[in-house]
């Protein structure tokens, strides 16, 4: 054994892993303060349905760094 490290080879997308960003999961009361994006008032449309069931929307207005 000659005790030589192989390298760890990086991908291109190992960067963008570090850099990507996460959103938080709204519910429709969020979405119905703020009434500012698409996909907050198509939710909310949707969640203002009898029986309607969700789990929440991502917000684009919460994204935040991840920190891998």
């Amino acid at each position: 054994m000659s005790g030589k490290k192989a390298k760890k080879k990086t991908t291109p997308t190992s960067n963008v892993d570090k850099n990507r960003f996460n959103m938080k999961m709204v519910t429709s009361d969020v979405c119905s303060r703020c009434r500012k994006c698409e996909r907050g008032l198509q939710y909310l449309e949707k969640m203002s349905q009898p029986g309607a069931v969700g789990k929440g929307v991502p917000c684009i207005l919460t994204r935040g760094k991840a920190y891998v």
